[in-house]
């Protein structure tokens, strides 16, 4: 609840850092992650064609499914996909939601090298039984030292977060039991942490987890 709300005709989005008109210097980034935002969005709603450069964007459909047009087309990103978007020296598009209410998360990251071709994948990743597993990597990314796990854990099972410079983990959906470091955190809670110490969550019920790990106090290798 402490996240910066934007809310229009059809849709709302969580901000958990700051983004065009919610600003606080604290919240600014967390090494190359720049924006994390959560969307809600009634059927056919969505963002009008905009503009990204030097940017790359990761997107997860949680629920529904997700109308990606561009230049080159159309894709329709179901939910359980993932989609990496190199803006590149720029391009300009339009996402909504295809034909019922869809929620998505996404990550902005500022890539290790800015121009190049705009570029764009998608990929549904095959989550193990309760373990986190790596969806995108640096080579994908073009974000030296980065890496991507998401995992649907099983109530009382429990998953660690392997050691990182910068780790920032996002419940996307369900609850984790309370651990060490903070009270039990349900969706739309994130951990953030730095140092080399374990990260291990257990699942109150089943949950489904996003995970962001980058190299170097400040993301670099």
């Amino acid at each position: 609840m402490d996240r910066f709300v934007t809310r229009e005709p059809g849709r709302q989005t969580r901000h958990s850092f700051s983004f065009g008109s919610s600003y606080d210097p604290e919240r600014v980034s967390f090494g190359p992650l720049v924006a994390f935002n959560d969307d809600l969005l009634g059927a056919g709603a969505g963002y009008d064609p905009h503009e990204h450069a030097d940017i790359v964007l990761v997107t997860w459909v949680v629920s529904g499914a997700l109308r990606h047009e561009d230049e080159s087309g159309c894709v329709v990103q179901s939910a359980g996909e993932l989609a990496i978007t190199h803006a590149g020296t720029g391009i300009r598009h339009s996402e909504r939601a295809e034909s019922a209410a869809t929620r998505f998360v996404q990550s902005w990251l500022r890539p290790g090298t800015v121009g190049g071709q705009p570029a764009r994948r998608t990929t549904r990743p095959e989550l193990g039984a309760g373990d986190l597993v790596v969806v995108a990597d640096g080579r994908d990314l073009g974000v030296a030292g980065a890496q991507l796990r998401i995992a649907d854990v099983p109530a009382g099972s429990s998953v660690t977060v392997p050691v990182a410079g910068r780790r920032y983990v996002f419940v996307v959906t369900g609850a984790l039991v309370r651990s060490s470091l903070a009270e039990p955190l349900a969706a739309g809670d994130a951990f953030e942490v730095t140092g080399d110490h374990d990260l291990r969550l257990t699942a109150g019920v089943p949950t489904q987890l996003l995970a962001w790990s980058f190299a170097g106090e400040n993301g670099a290798v």
